[in-house]
């Protein structure tokens, strides 16, 4: 009866937890078409302002061709650098390695050498001779004995050997292998190198042609400004977009006003509410002067919104918070999260820049609450580090 129990316990519970798992899997499913479906607007979206940008700049749209080709490029030479260290420390180790088994066989060829001359001192005979020396029945027993463990250990020596010669062999292999692949790390960085600078090249030559002509014809406010409205269409359709997702968490952003740290270590260049060129239009953010490919960090918990270029901003991040809350990243050099990714606070998103345009490298940021840009220093007073 009590087997009877328990295997209708069994059959109770199987259902029951195959079915859970199913749901669960199907919640994951679901997520992920969500995320999905975030992305492709999102992409969408950044199409549809490319293309409000091309019709009324080609200057611009060659300037994010070369930027995002700059960006690509560094992130290329970041990953090269990586492989080429862990290389490095592959050939570090596999020289100490070698050294350790040359020490072991040094050792064991020296025990074996010393066999090998007493067993020569002892001439060819040298059981026959230890059979005929013997007349003690007893002692011969023990001298036989004996000399089968030497003949063991013996063999056990010249198996070492052997052993050690060829892992010594493979070792060695192995660091011809590595030192050719860290040759063709060397001359894929070569090329890349290469590539970028002629990529800076073009992007120079792309900022003095579109400096001359906003000179010419006067209209840097007239760009400023629609480069302001872009972003304000963009953080409306944002907010659109991911209304339908939003962010839940325990300690909401509205409640860490004063108490965010600053997402880069970096000289305040540019405040918020200075004025711009001509004095019409004033910054909504702030900029940091910092060097160029300094990590930037996410002030707070979040999912990334947008990670791309803009007019303006250059390859910009922006990360929602929920509660209508936004932070944004801009001038950035390269982009390390992409739309749909979890931040939590510190997490690295990007790296210091002069995307965008700018003439020197540095973090353009800005909180926003829906469409309203708040001044970043109310709510962000801490040093990165503290």
């Amino acid at each position: 009866m009590r087997r009877l129990h328990i295997l209708i316990l069994l059959i109770l519970v199987m259902p029951t937890s195959a079915v859970a798992q199913e749901e669960g899997a199907g919640v994951a499913k679901i997520k992920e078409q969500e995320l999905e479906e975030v992305r492709e607007k999102i992409s969408d979206l950044k199409k549809s302002m490319d293309k409000s940008a091309r019709d009324r700049d080609r200057l611009t749209q060659d300037l994010q061709k070369a930027e995002v080709a700059i960006a690509e490029k560094r992130l290329r030479l970041k990953d090269l650098e990586q492989e080429r260290a862990y290389s490095g420390r592959r050939l570090q180790e596999l020289d100490a390695a070698i050294a350790e088994r040359e020490s072991e066989l040094a050792v064991e060829s020296d025990h074996l050498s010393a066999q090998v001359r007493s067993a020569y001192m002892s001439g060819s005979q040298e059981k026959i001779k230890l059979l005929l020396n013997q007349r003690d029945p007893a002692q011969l027993g023990r001298m036989m004995a004996y000399y089968r463990y030497f003949n063991d250990y013996r063999s056990d020596n010249i198996t070492v050997v052997t052993q050690r010669i060829r892992e010594l062999a493979a070792l060695q292999s192995e660091v011809a292998a590595e030192e050719a692949r860290l040759a063709d790390l060397a001359r894929i960085r070569g090329a890349e190198l290469e590539k970028l600078a002629s990529a800076q090249q073009e992007r120079q030559t792309l900022l003095a042609a579109l400096k001359d002509r906003m000179a010419a014809e006067g209209r840097e406010i007239e760009r400023l400004a629609a480069q302001e409205k872009d972003l304000a269409r963009l953080i409306a359709e944002l907010t659109s977009i991911l209304s339908d997702y939003p962010i839940t968490s325990e300690e909401p952003f509205s409640e860490h006003r004063g108490r965010l740290t600053w997402p880069v270590a970096g000289t305040l260049l540019r405040d918020f509410g200075q004025p711009r060129v001509g004095g019409q239009l004033k910054w909504n953010g702030v900029v940091l002067a910092a060097p160029r490919g300094r990590e930037v960090r996410s002030v707070y918990h979040g999912r990334v919104a947008f990670s791309d270029w803009l007019a303006g901003m250059g390859l910009l991040v922006i990360v929602d918070h929920g509660e209508g809350y936004m932070t944004l990243y801009g001038y950035n050099e390269t982009i390390l999260k992409n739309a749909g990714d979890w931040v939590a606070p510190g997490d690295v998103i990007a790296t210091v820049g002069d995307s965008g345009g700018q003439t020197e490298a540095g973090l353009y940021f800005e909180i926003r609450q829906g469409t309203q840009p708040l001044n970043p220093r109310r709510w962000v007073t801490r040093r990165p580090g503290d």
